[in-house]
């Protein structure tokens, strides 16, 4: 323990020492300087080598520096100069940040070496005007009660400023109040602050809130500011009682509106806030319990609605009276009366009643026929109480007033069960109330079917195409009818209008089925022989009285290839050769013979083509394959054999074709033989009183006559009815022919048309046509003799007789058609 106190001893005596040895060497003296504070950087203070008396060339051999005590080194020296100059800019407020005293100085040590020199030095920092006053808080919050009384005051936060002096708070200012002043006041410590002074007593119903500006100014040059809000707020009182938007109401509701419909909904303000501002909304005593039972009042929200049914006719007008009190200590209240008018409303429907009604009806009752009688009522009265009664516009039907409310439903338009079997009849009854109420009630009428519609068939004409040759019994068609009537009035009959054609009627040729009007033929019909039917089918319902429409039938047969082409030029017996002679001085193109062929086929079947078959020499002849027309193709030479043989063959136009033909057989000789083909080498004179000419004029005369003649004949043997062939007696009718002709059996083989017409003449007498030579000339005798001398009996059918009467007509026609063809190119 003594050994520490010595050693404390010890290095006590050692610092004195030094000490002593040190301060021999500073200055006492004090150097003073007075500079502002926020100097530039780089300002020169002062030069210190001349105010200490120092060699400036000996600055840097000395070392010289500068410290600055307990500060930052705001200033320094310039060895080379000797200034003292500022380094950093110098804040007052930073340095000396009390406000204890009014002087504030930075303590400067300048340090030399060889010899040690230390000078004290003190700058002065001189305060400038850089601050403005400032507020702790930016908002001052009072609340003061509206009760307060005037005079009251109330102390505000003051304002600091860090300058001193004249630089400091000074005064304060305020914003202009009619309720509030302020008074400065100054501190014990010297300071300035303000007191808020209540001038006027305030009312919080009229201004809840003061917002004032507080200033509060220094005293420097210029001035500086700084401001803060003061914001009072005013407290409430009790003192408003609640008041309603009216003194007095009066309502008007609609009866029978539904329980729990608002009626008002009522507002008592008070102005007062808080507990002092809830109203809560009673009945008065004045107020009846009818009216409390009908109406209920919400006590918190003032809403009055329906509690209880209205009814105009029970209670037209409820009286009230409302109070609205508040909750504050010393409640305050008000009321209000309010008078509810109840309105009549139209509530009830109007009713229908259907005193009668007849249903089903019949389709043809008769116009303004009562089908109903309706009665209509309602219970309100005035316009609600008055109804109309309707329906539909788009029926055939009427409405007619009888009595009061009364009405009669009558048909105003002919019914017609086939386009509407039923109407549903809609009644509405409507009043005139606002809004209109209305009513309805369907009755369907249904109507009878009555036999008022004859039947309909699709189409008024039928065409029926029946290939010949069919099967009897087949089906035709269907011709069906249609009847709109129902039950027995739509069952149909059908039959076929008897007709007779030639002697045969259409029930033996078709057959239709009475129940559906199927057609069927009854037998197989040849094209050849009947080419068409006309006559009617009639459909009849079974209604009372019937009803019947018929339509017209047209049955076409239509023709099959059944009819081989027959020759008919060159005549030749059957198997027999046709012999022809031809000068061989022919010239070329000259006519030898010409092939004729029939077809009683339809048109299209009938048309026919010939062709060689077989021929001695192609080159010789030609056939033209459309007139049959054997032509020669060149002169005859006297290497060409005498006798030259062609074989024709005549096709028809049938699929399949069918087909005859004809062997030829002709010689050519030196002489002239006169042949027909002669005709065509007669010059021609241009003379028109020559002799052909006069010769061509007298057989087209003749042609015509006897074309004429025979059209009538045709005409009144197809008018005429089959008779009985009678024998008659032997006769013979002859002419001299200068053809080579023959006639065999009544059948005609010819290259002679004249021949044919003949042989068809006698035919039609029932003759037959025979030739005998005459003795030394080249002449023969025709002639026709009674058939039944040397043929068997034939058919005595009329449909038998018919037909050869229509075949052998056709056939005539067209040969002498032919012929006057022939007449033409001839001549």
């Amino acid at each position: 323990m003594e050994s520490v106190v010595t050693m404390h001893a010890c290095k006590r005596y050692v610092l004195l020492v030094f000490l002593f040895s040190f301060v021999r060497n500073i200055s006492t003296s004090v150097t003073h300087y007075s500079i502002p504070e926020e100097m530039k950087e780089g300002s020169v203070v002062a030069n210190l080598a001349t105010d200490l008396n120092l060699d400036v060339k000996t600055l840097n051999q000395r070392k010289m520096r500068l410290d600055i005590i307990a500060n930052k080194k705001y200033l320094d020296v310039n060895k080379e100069t000797g200034e003292l100059y500022v380094v950093e800019k110098i804040d007052r407020e930073n340095i000396c940040n009390t406000k204890s005293s009014a002087s504030c100085y930075l303590k400067l040590e300048v340090i030399l070496e060889n010899p040690l020199r230390i000078f004290n030095i003190e700058v002065e920092i001189l305060d400038m005007n850089d601050n403005a006053p400032q507020f702790r808080r930016d908002a001052i919050h009072l609340d003061l009660s509206e009760a307060t009384p005037k005079g009251e005051r109330f102390s505000l936060s003051n304002a600091v400023d860090p300058d001193v002096g004249t630089n400091s708070v000074k005064t304060y200012h305020l914003s202009e109040s009619e309720h509030f002043n302020i008074e400065v006041q100054t501190g014990r410590d010297g300071s300035q602050f303000a007191e808020l002074i209540l001038i006027k007593t305030l009312d919080r119903e009229q201004q809840a809130v003061h917002n004032l500006i507080l200033t509060a100014v220094d005293g420097g040059s210029p001035a500086r500011s700084g401001t803060a809000s003061v914001i009072v707020h005013v407290l409430d009182t009790n003192d408003n009682a609640p008041t309603f938007d009216k003194l007095n109401y009066t309502l008007k509701i609609m009866e029978n509106v539904p329980i729990g419909s608002l009626v008002i909904h009522l507002n008592a303000t008070d102005l007062d806030e808080g507990s002092n501002s809830d109203v809560t909304y009673s009945y008065s005593l004045y107020t009846s319990e009818k009216t409390q039972e009908t109406f209920n009042l919400n006590p918190s929200t003032g809403e009055i609605t329906v509690k209880g049914m209205l009814n105009y006719e029970d209670f037209k007008i409820y009286d009230m009276e409302i109070i609205a009190t508040d909750k504050g200590a010393s409640a305050l209240s008000g009321q209000c009366t309010i008078k509810i008018l109840v309105e009549d409303m139209n509530d009830n429907h109007p009713e229908i009643s259907i005193k009668s009604f007849q249903s089903p009806v019949n389709e043809n009752i008769e116009l303004d026929t009562v089908i109903a009688v309706v009665s209509v009522s309602d219970k309100d009265s005035g316009d609600n109480g008055v109804v109309d009664l309707r329906i539909p516009d788009n029926m055939p039907f009427k409405l007619r007033e009888s009595s009061d409310n009364y009405y009669e439903l009558v048909v105003s338009q002919p019914l017609d069960r086939e386009k509407v079997p039923e109407y549903d009849i809609t009644f509405t009854v409507t009043d005139r109330g606002s809004p209109p109420l209305s009513d309805n009630e369907t009755m369907t009428l249904e109507l009878l079917d009555v036999n008022d519609n004859v039947p309909q068939f699709p189409q008024s004409f039928y065409n029926i195409r029946v290939m010949e040759n069919n099967a009897p019994g087949a089906l035709l068609s269907s011709l069906t009818a249609f009847d709109p009537d129902l039950h027995e009035n739509q069952y149909l009959v059908y039959f076929i209008l008897e007709k007779e054609i030639a002697n045969t009627s259409m029930s033996m040729l078709f057959s239709i089925n009475p129940e559906n009007g199927n057609l069927y033929a009854l037998k197989t019909f040849d094209y050849e022989i009947e080419k068409e039917f006309l006559f009617h089918i009639e459909a009849r319902d079974s209604g009372s009285p019937p009803l019947s429409s018929n339509v017209t039938v047209h049955i076409i047969i239509v023709d099959q290839n059944d009819n081989a082409p027959v020759i008919v030029s060159p005549w030749r017996a059957h198997g027999s050769v046709v012999e022809e002679k031809i000068p061989r001085s022919t010239d070329k193109g000259s006519l030898v013979s010409k092939v004729i062929a029939l077809d009683t086929d339809s048109v299209h079947n009938s048309r026919i083509t010939y062709q060689f078959l077989q021929v001695t020499d192609a080159t010789l002849f030609s056939l033209d394959q459309y007139n049959g027309e054997i032509r020669t193709m060149r002169m005859f030479s006297y290497r060409d054999p005498r006798h030259q043989r062609m074989v024709v063959i005549a096709k028809d136009n049938g699929e399949p074709a069918l087909s005859a033909t004809v062997t030829i057989k002709l010689s050519t000789v030196e002489t002239a033989v006169k042949a027909y083909s002669d005709m065509t080498e007669v010059p021609l004179e241009y003379d028109i009183f020559s002799d052909l000419n006069l010769y061509l004029v007298i057989g087209l005369g003749s042609v015509s006559f006897l074309l004429l003649i025979t059209i009538l004949v045709t005409i009144v043997l197809k008018c005429q009815k089959p008779k009985p062939s009678k024998a008659a007696p032997p006769c013979r009718n002859s002419v001299i022919s200068e053809r080579n002709s023959t006639i065999a059996d009544s059948t005609l083989v010819s290259n002679d048309a004249y021949w044919y017409s003949l042989f068809l003449a006698e035919t039609r007498k029932g003759k037959m046509v025979v030739r005998q030579p005459v003795p030394k000339n080249s002449r023969y005798i025709v002639s026709s003799l009674p058939r039944g001398t040397v043929l068997t009996g034939t058919s005595d059918s009329a449909a038998s007789t018919l037909q050869v009467r229509v075949q052998s007509t056709r056939v005539f026609i067209f040969i002498m058609y032919k012929y006057l063809l022939i007449l033409y190119f001839t001549f």
